[in-house]
């Protein structure tokens, strides 16, 4: 199928068209069609998108389904998926409809709310198909108005705080990206991403303001798409913006940060501080993992004492991203794989929990913990669904979530030990807060009597849960569905990252360790 990337991508940006010029008033029917239009328009770009899946050739290592054309003031629109990206799509097509159908009780401004998610699909899977520095980073940055206004329109009380805090922190932190752009196709004379990845940047040490640059250019590359990348994910110490992101959001602005915003921090560093800047990415590595092991260590102690159960799991997601951090730039075959797995994993069980949160919340309007106890015997059903992603979100052996940490833990171990034993102690405290939240939300005895006449999940809620229930465990059991399609373009992402290393100072490497 010609154009199938395009296709995809735009299918949604023209629900939302539809929705914006055809439809109109505010009665319960148009509430209604617009609900239906956007389901509708996300479960045909899912099922589209097996196409995609389906024809991918994972033993082939270069992008596919390759589109190209002139575009604006010679800038070129080209469009592709590798082993790593073809994931990250299918992971947005695959959450959408979901994410479309945990938002059928919105009241106010329904058809404004659904034309900003499927912008906001449009967007975010634009990311993970450019090939083009322009096209990627305008994907990249026109991601966060559909986000901004979600939490700033339909959040809660102090929506306006956390969406302008969280558009504030995303952009500013890709101002700096966007002056290395500028740097990129002064040296390189093209925006184009696949020829960038076999351009070698200058990486000879140089003196700036009296500080010895080691790595040279591409340090200071690195540096400024880091400081972009490492705040979507966020780490540790720009994560701030996060809890109170997800604490102000919707449920479903919640499951789309968690889900698939977050992964384009990680997936900015595979597809361009890794194989782009190797040497840059060398020198600042030991840094790298030791932020990471912090995040896991202090957000997974800050998450024990919160009393929102939303920002409890916002700090745990800060805590798991710690672990991708660490995969990825250990940059071994076990530690990348990890990394993606982590990531995909992640995307279905940090959803499934903050759509855990809204269904009591939108029967009780409180996410506060001590509200709750003893929903199991009124919840039968939802205990048990809460059950299996609170395990999953701890990594328990069987589940999606085992896989990641395991991996990643290995690699890192590889490379520095000290970092692997202070990560590991993450999946100690990570254990104490999640049941501590099961215990205190779902055990104990039904005491309160608000409490008493709540209804356990209906159709809609069991139906949305299904998937990801699937996913959890399937990828739990069979890993090898993910790490076959990333398999190999993995090793070559090694393999180069290890050859542009070859000549690269190792006295002056180690010195920084």
């Amino acid at each position: 199928m010609d154009n199938l990337l395009s296709i995809v991508t735009f299918i949604p940006a023209l629900a939302a068209f539809i929705l914006g010029v055809f439809l109109r008033g505010e009665d319960d029917a148009a509430q209604s069609n617009a609900k239906w239009v956007a389901l509708f328009a996300t479960a045909a770009t899912f099922l589209v998108s097996l196409f995609i899946l389906f024809e991918f050739d994972p033993q082939n290592t270069g992008f596919q389904f390759l589109e190209e054309a002139e575009w604006l003031m010679g800038l070129q629109y080209k469009m592709g998926v590798d082993g790593i990206s073809v994931l990250f799509v299918m992971l947005t097509t695959f959450m959408m409809p979901l994410v479309i159908a945990a938002s059928w009780n919105v009241k106010i401004r329904v058809k404004e709310y659904m034309i900003a998610f499927l912008l906001l699909e449009t967007l975010m899977l634009g990311v993970f198909m450019a090939l083009d520095l322009v096209l990627f980073y305008l994907f990249f940055e026109a991601g966060l108005i559909p986000m901004f206004l979600i939490i700033g329109i339909w959040g809660g009380a102090n929506r306006i705080y956390a969406s302008f805090k969280f558009f504030l922190y995303t952009f500013l932190g890709s101002v700096l990206m966007l002056v290395a752009m500028v740097g990129m196709f002064a040296d390189a004379g093209t925006t184009d991403i696949e020829q960038l990845l076999s351009h070698n940047f200058a990486s000879e040490t140089f003196k700036l303001m009296g500080l010895q640059i080691i790595g040279g250019m591409q340090t200071l590359l690195f540096i400024a798409f880091f400081a972009s990348f490492a705040v979507k994910m966020p780490m540790w110490p720009v994560h701030t913006w996060l809890p109170d992101a997800h604490v102000q959001a919707p449920t479903a602005g919640s499951v789309v940060l968690a889900a698939i915003l977050l992964k384009m921090g990680g997936y900015g560093f595979l597809r361009f501080s890794i194989p782009m800047f190797p040497i840059g990415s060398e020198v600042l590595t030991p840094l790298v993992l030791w932020m990471s092991a912090i995040a896991i260590v202090y957000t997974s102690l800050v998450a024990l004492v919160q009393e929102d159960m939303k920002k409890l799991i916002a700090y745990s997601s800060v805590a798991h991203m710690g672990f991708v951090t660490m995969g990825i730039f250990a940059a071994n075959q076990q530690g990348i794989d990890g990394a993606i797995f982590q990531m995909v994993s992640h995307g279905f069980i940090s959803a499934a929990l903050f759509l855990c949160v809204g269904v009591i919340y939108d029967r009780m309007h409180t996410r506060d913990i001590n509200a709750y106890g003893g929903l199991v015997t009124r919840m039968p059903a939802y205990a048990l669904i809460f059950m299996l992603f609170t395990m999953a979100n701890v990594g328990l052996p069987g589940t999606s979530g085992f896989v990641g940490e395991f991996l990643t833990l290995m690699a890192v171990f590889q490379v520095n030990t000290l970092v692997a034993v202070v990560a590991t102690t993450g999946v100690i405290f990570s254990a104490a807060y999640a049941l501590w939240l099961y215990r205190r939300v779902m055990m104990g005895d039904l005491i309160k009597e608000s409490l008493k006449s709540i209804t356990d999940m209906t159709i809609r809620e069991r139906v949305i849960f299904a998937p990801l229930v699937l996913m959890t465990i399937l990828l739990g059991i069979y890993p090898a569905l993910v790490l076959d399609i990333i398999g190999p373009t993995v090793t070559a992402l090694v393999l180069q990252h290890d050859t542009a290393l070859g000549g690269f100072d190792n006295a002056a490497r180690l010195s920084l360790n």
